[in-house]
């Protein structure tokens, strides 16, 4: 679940219209009115590489969010920016953190379980502040963040800086992120103490020797940097940077590891774990971008996306995508959009029985293997310009509908729909 989730949440900022300073005349606010917006998303999952079962097993999973944010205007230059929600999963894969619960099926990794570990619910709560000077020409922010799920606590806290200048067609930002985090671990059933079964199979007898984490806790630094211009009537660009440090418990206790160099054992279909992985506690990331958009005419824009991504375990991947808004109406947009991805392996990753137990780092979480993926997706906005659709107080703003198929080169595949309103007060 945690890997579906972000691992990072980057601040959004947002500014008003400029306003002449040096007179008593009114100030226009930041915010004029409340805003709503309703959230939910349902993603749907399958794949033959779950890394709980060390590389080999169902990855079949259904995740369903929904999330309400509220802004609300303190003041003419103050916004207050409220995020609630839960994200509430079934996983065929995680179940098997446990496979041996379920007496009416033959327990297996391409089959799930009935554990307790099969579904969750991840809760957050996400507030953020900002401040926007008088001239408009400068927005201070600070956000916090606290989710929590069966096995993972997050809190989390940032602030950042925004300027604008050049008669605001140029915008300089820069924000940073700290997640404080401690895992419950929930180590795969046999390589927990007591265990015990009657029916291991094996040349030998079954003693991974096995040791839990020292340390349970994972902390994160980001400082992430951006430059953004207005390159002419029809032109913008901006590029940006995340520095992003991590130190902790980086590898994930239920995620089990088998050799090549230590005999097998089972129960019934079922593999018992040599081990589980084992990461550096230590990781560093530098994602480089560049945003491109470009107003074709009064019906199409073009807006290009390009990232480079590194990290000290040896991945370097590549990010491109393009969405085409096409405008069908005052009222309609349409939004076809693709995007490419492909990285290299980790220095760490081993398909199953591929790695040795003398080896210090070892995962076939096949996340960090090397692989290529093409997501395509299409949506639709209906903005009600003059919000003459009310619910109670609040005037409908837009409706929002995506819908993305994913796939990836290792054979996981996905689809994910979302819908999204926003509503305004009067």
């Amino acid at each position: 679940m945690n890997k579906l989730s972000i691992l990072f949440f980057l601040l959004l900022f947002n500014w008003g219209f400029a306003q002449d300073d040096n007179t008593n005349s009114y100030q226009k606010r930041v915010l004029e009115t409340a805003e709503i917006d309703l959230l939910f998303s349902y993603y749907n999952q399958d794949g033959q590489n779950a890394a709980v079962t060390g590389g080999e097993g169902t990855e079949e999973l259904t995740d369903a969010t929904s999330s309400i944010v509220v802004k609300m205007p303190l003041n003419p230059d103050d916004v207050l920016t409220v995020d609630v929600g839960i994200s509430a999963y079934s996983s065929a894969s995680s179940s098997n953190i446990d496979p041996f619960d379920k007496r009416s099926r033959t327990a297996s990794p391409f089959s799930a379980s009935s554990g307790a570990s099969q579904s969750d619910a991840l809760v957050h709560f996400n507030p953020t502040y900002e401040h926007s000077s008088e001239d408009r020409n400068s927005v201070y922010s600070a956000q916090a963040y606290v989710s929590s799920e069966y096995d993972y606590f997050s809190v989390g806290f940032g602030g950042g800086y925004t300027r604008l200048f050049n008669e605001r067609n140029t915008q300089v930002a820069a924000s940073f992120q700290v997640f404080l985090d401690k895992w419950n671990p929930q180590y795969p059933i046999e390589l927990r103490d007591g265990f015990f079964d009657t029916r291991i199979m094996g040349n030998g007898t079954y003693n991974p020797g096995f040791t839990a984490f020292n340390d349970e806790t994972r902390n994160s630094y980001s400082l992430s940097l951006s430059f953004s211009q207005i390159l002419g009537k029809r032109m913008q660009g901006s590029i940006f940077m995340d520095l992003v440090s991590q130190k902790g418990l980086l590898s994930t206790p239920h995620q089990r590891v088998y050799f090549g160099d230590v005999n097998d054992f089972f129960i019934e279909d079922f593999q018992l774990a040599d081990g589980v992985e084992q990461l550096p506690d230590n990781r560093f990331k530098i994602p480089i971008g560049a945003r491109l958009n470009y107003y074709l005419n009064d019906l199409i824009v073009l807006r290009s996306y390009y990232r480079y991504y590194a990290d000290d375990w040896g991945i370097t991947a590549h990010t491109a995508s393009l969405e085409i808004p096409v405008k069908l109406s005052d009222k309609f947009t349409l939004y076809p959009n693709y995007r490419y991805y492909k990285q290299t392996a980790a220095d760490y990753f081993y398909a199953k029985e591929a790695a040795v137990s003398s080896l210090g780092y070892y995962s076939s979480d096949y996340d960090l293997s090397a692989f290529n993926s093409h997501q395509y997706g299409i949506g639709l906005r209906y903005k009600d310009i003059f919000t003459s659709a009310k619910v109670l107080m609040f005037g409908l703003k837009t409706i929002d509908f995506r819908f993305n198929k994913y796939d990836r080169s290792d054979g996981l595949s996905s689809y994910i729909f979302s819908l999204g309103t926003t509503f305004i007060g009067d």
